[in-house]
């Protein structure tokens, strides 16, 4: 193989393992991308938000952050485990829809008391929610949420299986 031949097939390997890594790196949050619109401020202290600092032409507000999550699967119930960092158990509001769970929440702007100004702005703030697609049907009356470091933690119970039933066939 020539020198030219070789770089060729150097490059195209390099290129193939980019492409790879981001087809997977897309198709792995896709479903975690999420995105954060206008909230509305808890006091006047907050309603000075992201998008009205006077840095905010210089680094503008994110609006689109990841919030990943989990779903896990046993016999008896599902649970769905979502990174939401920098919020309260209260900042949440969670529903169960035609198997989706639709977790809804504000994650609210806190202004740093210091003078300065930003160099690096990658958070995201305002209201947002995200769709869980659930793999079975459950029973919302017995599901259970927590929130603790960060992770929401949602327990649902799996609604009860049509029992199995052999059925003969008679003649006649």
């Amino acid at each position: 193989m020539n020198r030219m031949a070789e770089f060729k097939h150097g490059l195209e390997e390099a290129w193939q393992s980019v492409a790879d890594g981001w087809r997977q790196l897309r198709d792995r949050a896709a479903g975690a991308l999420t995105h954060f619109g206008p909230g509305k401020p808890a006091s006047a202290a907050d309603a000075r938000a992201p998008e009205s600092a006077p840095e905010s032409a210089q680094f503008p507000a994110a609006t689109w952050a990841l919030l990943a999550g989990d779903v896990f699967e046993d016999d008896d119930k599902l649970v769905v485990r979502v990174e939401a960092p920098g919020l309260e158990k209260d900042d949440f509001d969670l529903e169960v829809r035609s198997d989706v769970l639709v977790v809804r929440g504000e994650k609210r702007y806190e202004r740093e008391a210091t003078e300065g100004r930003y160099r690096v702005r990658q958070c995201a703030y305002g209201s947002f929610h995200r769709a869980i697609p659930l793999p079975s049907p459950v029973e919302t009356d017995g599901a259970k949420a927590t929130y603790r470091n960060g992770v929401l933690r949602i327990e649902l119970p799996k609604a009860a299986r049509a029992k199995t039933r052999r059925i003969e066939i008679g003649s006649g």
